[in-house]
């Protein structure tokens, strides 16, 4: 599969994305674990894993210039996208910090696809 013809600030870009993603993910399943209720919390935790764990992948296979990027960011996009919905729908400033990284980490990577 051919490379998209990004430039090295492209590159940075969704890379510094993924990165603050998977750090947000991280942290936001770490709070809620920490939440009064934790069963209403299980799904965001299940995301926000599932999440960080997609954006590691991405970030290595963009970082080496892999030929199947293009694969995981599809899988990466669809995942952000769904865990920023569900962090979205909590209060909790760990959820919103964790929905706004989702987002813009959603954006970089559609940025990039072109």
């Amino acid at each position: 599969m051919n490379q998209p013809s990004t430039s090295a600030t492209q590159n940075q870009q969704v890379l510094d994305a993924l990165a603050r993603c998977i750090a947000a993910c991280e942290m936001c399943a770490t709070a809620c674990l920490h939440e009064h209720d934790i069963r209403m919390m299980v799904p965001c935790i299940r995301l926000d894993r599932d999440c960080a764990d997609i954006c590691r992948l991405t970030h290595a296979f963009i970082a080496r210039s892999s030929d199947h990027a293009q694969h995981v960011l599809k899988e990466c996009i669809e995942i952000c996208q769904k865990c920023a919905d569900e962090c979205g729908k909590h209060e909790h400033e760990h959820c919103q910090q964790c929905a706004e990284a989702c987002r813009a980490c959603v954006e970089a990577c559609k940025a990039y696809q072109k």
